[in-house]
């Protein structure tokens, strides 16, 4: 093993994790190959025409590992701002604090009192009832029929672009908070907003640069000579052992880490039609990126909030940040300055018209009464082919033999996309998949995160 040839293709926080194991170790075989021109993948950040700076999403940087935080401190130093989350709901043209499920006395009377029928209900069912089958039957379960038809059939619709009965059950974990009656009641009676649900009820962001700052620096902490990009990735011989690039270059290897969306790495493997016919199984949203710069400074009622999400179908966008909130750099000059990006799904049972979205999305915000369309400054789009990768129903049962069959192969497909686990696809979580396929190649050591342990370490 030491003097295996370890290719990672993708230099997004996955590959840069891998790569920086693998220097941290004195492990000098390996080179990074990387489709765009630098570092970042789905965590890069963009400036636009106009000075403004906007991520590929709504990322915000909190942690469940020791091993990543302290990288996270290397990479910045105090270059870093952290913030309290202010996370809402804009609904019913008012705001109700997220999670909703516990501050639903803000909302109209009837809708109140549907979702307090339905959470008694659930509440008073006997023990031993059947195991939820799909997503929509766990969230009838949980919230009970007034909560899921009030904002988590709509809401959850929206985000991934797929209904819920489609999907699959047991992703969810932290992403989902569940219900406490007493508490929602408590807060009901004392009209009381309970707002400290979550891992991210703080945060840190970049105070230059936005997400993608972070992982230019890592990777200007790695040897150079070993970073290759600007190559995509054509095809994967594994009988040959060589990987051939679209600009004609090849790299042969022992073994072989990827974080390209696996749909297109089975597709690309030579001699493998066995697991190439299986890439049409998978299943995942694309995202529109829409940034809205803008003149003057925010309303009062979005000067200390940080995200909102948008159950309603006339909003066209499911999230939104005051991506100005995040640090004043992201905006030329923040005396006068500030921005929106807001974040719409897109799948082939939800259409979106890229070539309407951005006007779309700037007049949802007027719509909303946040801005004004004369104070528009700048507007950015970017679309994502792989936005988010789905939980299908079944998805498992897909994942884990094609996982063997690649091991098989000595190649270890991780990432966001690469391993195709929404609940382990955060950036610290991606990383760390990074770390630990290097540390089960060098080491012999278990593979946590990838397996869903996300215990501090």
């Amino acid at each position: 093993m030491p003097s295996d040839r370890i290719v990672i293709i993708g230099a997004g926080p996955t590959g840069l994790g891998a790569a920086w194991r693998l220097h941290e170790l004195g492990h000098d075989q390996w080179t990074v190959y990387e489709a765009a021109g630098g570092a970042g993948g789905l965590a890069s950040s963009i400036v636009d025409e106009r000075g403004f700076t906007w991520d590929l999403g709504g990322h915000v940087l909190f942690s469940h590992y020791k091993y990543f935080d302290r990288l996270m401190d290397l990479a910045l130093g105090d270059e870093w701002l952290t913030h309290e989350r202010e996370a809402w709901v804009w609904m019913r043209e008012r705001w109700l604090p997220y999670p909703l499920q516990n501050n639903i006395w803000r909302l109209p009377k009837d809708e109140l009192s549907a979702c307090l029928d339905g959470l008694v209900e659930i509440h008073g069912r006997a023990a031993g009832a059947p195991k939820p089958r799909s997503f929509r039957e766990w969230l009838l379960a949980g919230f009970g029929a007034g909560l899921c038809d009030t904002f988590m059939f709509p809401y959850n619709r929206k985000v991934w672009a797929y209904d819920p009965d489609t999907m699959d059950v047991g992703w969810m974990g932290e992403r989902v908070a569940t219900v406490d009656l007493k508490r929602v009641l408590r807060n009901i009676v004392h009209e009381r907003d309970d707002v400290g649900w979550g891992p991210n009820s703080t945060f840190r962001f970049p105070k230059y640069g936005g997400t993608g700052r972070i992982w230019q620096s890592v990777a200007a902490r790695l040897p150079q000579d070993r970073l290759r990009f600007g190559h995509a990735v054509q095809s994967v011989d594994p009988a040959t052992k060589v990987v051939t690039f679209t600009n004609g270059t090849t790299a042969p290897y022992d073994r072989l880490i990827s974080t390209m969306p696996l749909d297109r790495l089975l597709l690309g493997l030579h001699g493998r039609p066995d697991l190439a016919a299986r890439a049409p199984e998978f299943v995942h949203s694309s995202s529109h990126i829409v940034g809205v710069g803008l003149n003057g400074q925010p309303p009062a009622s979005l000067t200390t909030k940080c995200w909102m999400y948008f159950p309603e179908d006339r909003v066209p966008f499911y999230r939104a940040t005051v991506f100005s909130n995040y640090s004043p750099h992201n905006v030329p000059d923040a005396s006068r300055q500030w921005s929106l990006m807001a974040e719409v799904s897109e799948s082939p049972v939800k259409a979106v018209d890229a070539t309407r979205i951005v006007d779309e999305v700037v007049q949802g915000f007027v719509d909303c009464g946040f801005i004004a369309a004369a104070d528009v400054a700048s507007v950015w789009h970017r679309r994502l082919e792989h936005g988010y990768p789905t939980p299908w129903l079944g998805r498992d049962d897909v994942l884990h033999p094609i996982d063997a069959a690649l091991r098989g192969l000595d190649i270890y497909s991780r990432g966001r996309f690469g391993a195709w686990k929404y609940e382990v696809s955060n950036q610290d979580h991606s990383l760390m998949q990074g770390v630990e396929v290097v540390d089960l190649l060098l080491r012999g050591t278990a593979e946590r995160t990838y397996h869903g342990d996300m215990s501090d370490r």
